[in-house]
């Protein structure tokens, strides 16, 4: 985090560490590997790891790997390459399941000092007889057995004698509780599922809201940061971590989750969109994914930018998605070469152009950062320029190229349209043109002024590529309007936000590498695609739009 930032989170952290309370700050990275990670998921890394940075502390990458149903190793490779991509390095390497042996041992605690009981009641009927947010709810019929009875139950619960559902263990407190979440919440569940990291050792599983506090305690975490629909089960974990008997007694603090425009956050909505074929997976670069975002071109210094400009409070509210874009802008425009791509190419004859030759021209890289040098591009009789970049009939101020028009290629000369070549369908296929050679950039010609440049490439050694244009995948609304309209976030899924062109690129770039970055002149910033380019394929994605109206 920004050493100059102040937020709630740090001050608090700053009066236990002149208070005595702390001596160090630890922090931990929690997430259970049931997908893959998302921008929001940036924000809670960029402030654990970021705060504990800034005190000189430690954070934890730790898995909460606490449901095998839903959880694989794939998951947990995906987010280490997340966490390190954007920029940061766990202290030490944890899972919850590493715990489970004292999480047990906790649990019998718990029913030893008449805190826990196996109840036999259903799913449903525990949803029941827990109440309302406006009703109490009722006590189990199993909620008085004995403690011998609960440990013998609990022991053959873990041995495998029942089947999922059949029995839970459930923490006992107060069934009136007005928090719902202290109404004798289920701790352990029965399920027969191999788990990837203890294999089939388990066939019963903490729950989250005991696990997770445990985990905290165990790793003598300072400080539990998470987000706010986590506050309610605060007094949850403060009951298991003090009546469970742990040495040490982490606090949760909660801060207000990052939400983004024209597009969800949640895994399990992100795993339907991969799922029914919405995306090409979790990493197609129209996802909210960390891996999305990176295929996509995005950078780390532009998420952290974002992230720490959105600041940390307790409110959740959306954050305008051309906000993150102005920052991969800021970010690229001095570190991306520029170069000229075709993405929707129209054959130009010059017809007096000498045939065969082919001359060298010069160019500045980065016109914002000259350090970056120049760059040679050859230029011939044939070129292509955008399709979008002629008009046989134009309105009035098109200063394109037409009919009897002058224009400045860029870095070359002036060329005038003389002929229009159509096809049997009265498409335009070609054009003939004629140059000044007089008018060469760079040599201080002077003779007449054109209003428009237009870019192009030279055709003999122009290489193919195709570019990949992206609008938002989510059409207007947010999670939450979403949710209040009670609609499918799917009917809110845009069908046109990916668009794929056929065109060329400057011969230089012919040896470009995976997320290889370029400013492209007048389309916007790409990124070379990791996934479908190849040997004898350049597959560029367009990472963002060159201008955006949005200001901070």
């Amino acid at each position: 985090m920004d050493n100059h930032t102040s937020n709630f989170i740090k001050d608090r952290m700053i009066k236990d560490l002149e208070s005595g309370k702390h001596d160090k700050i630890i922090t931990r990275f929690p997430p259970e590997p049931n997908g893959y990670l998302h921008i929001g998921h940036a924000k809670s890394i960029i402030i654990n790891f970021g705060l504990a940075d800034e005190f000189n502390g430690t954070t934890n990458l730790r898995f909460d790997d606490t449901n095998p149903l839903k959880e694989d190793v794939e998951y947990v490779n995906s987010i280490k390459e997340d966490v390190k991509w954007l920029g940061f390095e766990w202290d030490n390497l944890y899972f919850a399941s590493d715990y489970f042996e004292e999480m047990y041992s906790r649990a019998v605690l718990l029913i030893e000092k008449g805190l826990a009981y196996v109840d036999d009641l259903t799913a449903d009927e525990i949803r029941e007889y827990r109440g309302t947010l406006t009703s109490s709810g009722k006590n189990s019929p199993y909620r008085e057995r004995s403690i011998e009875e609960n440990l013998d139950l609990f022991s053959r619960m873990r041995k495998g004698e029942f089947g999922n559902g059949e029995k839970v263990l459930r923490a006992k407190i107060d069934m009136s509780s007005p928090n719902i979440n202290l109404r004798d919440p289920v701790i352990y569940r029965i399920s027969h599922a191999s788990h990837h990291n203890t294999g089939d050792k388990w066939c019963i599983y903490p729950m989250y809201a005991f696990a997770h506090p445990l985990e905290d305690a165990i790793e003598d975490v300072t400080h539990s940061i998470c987000t706010v629909e986590f506050e309610d089960q605060r007094p949850l974990y403060n009951w298991v971590v003090e009546k469970c008997e742990m040495a040490s007694q982490p606090q949760q603090i909660e801060f207000g989750r990052l939400n983004v425009t024209n597009t969800v956050m949640s895994k399990r909505k992100l795993k339907q969109l991969v799922d029914e074929g919405f995306v090409d997976g979790w990493d197609d670069p129209r996802m909210p994914t960390i891996s999305g975002m990176r295929r996509k071109g995005y950078t780390p210094e532009s998420i952290r930018n974002f992230v720490i400009e959105t600041g940390v409070s307790k409110g959740s509210g959306a954050v305008d998605s051309q906000m993150l874009e102005h920052y991969v802008r800021e970010d690229l425009k001095l570190k991306a070469p520029r170069t000229m791509g075709i993405i929707n190419p129209l054959k130009v004859v010059i017809t007096n152009y000498p045939e065969g030759q082919i001359e060298l021209l010069d160019a500045e890289i980065n016109t914002e950062n000259p350090e970056m040098g120049t760059r040679k591009i050859p230029f011939s009789r044939v070129i292509y320029i955008e399709k979008d970049d002629f008009m046989e009939d134009p309105p009035k101020k098109y200063f394109r190229l037409f009919p009897g028009n002058e224009v400045r290629l860029k870095n070359a000369y002036f060329i005038k349209c003389e002929e229009v070549v159509k096809d049997a369908n009265g498409e335009v296929v070609e054009l003939h043109c004629t140059y000044d050679p007089e008018t060469k950039s760079g040599t201080g010609f002077t003779g007449r002024k054109v209003k428009g440049t237009i870019h192009w490439v030279e055709a003999a050694h122009a290489v193919p590529a195709e570019f990949r244009l992206f609008e938002p995948l989510i059409l207007d609304k947010t999670e939450e309007e979403q949710e209040v309209e009670g609609k499918n976030f799917l009917d809110h899924v845009n069908p046109h936000s990916l668009e794929v062109l056929q065109g060329f690129v400057e011969p230089n770039m012919k040896e470009s590498r995976p997320q290889d970055k370029f400013q492209f002149f007048r389309h916007g910033y790409f990124s070379v695609d990791p996934k479908l380019t190849t040997i004898d394929k350049l597959v560029f994605n367009r990472v963002v739009s060159l201008k955006s109206s949005f200001k901070l």
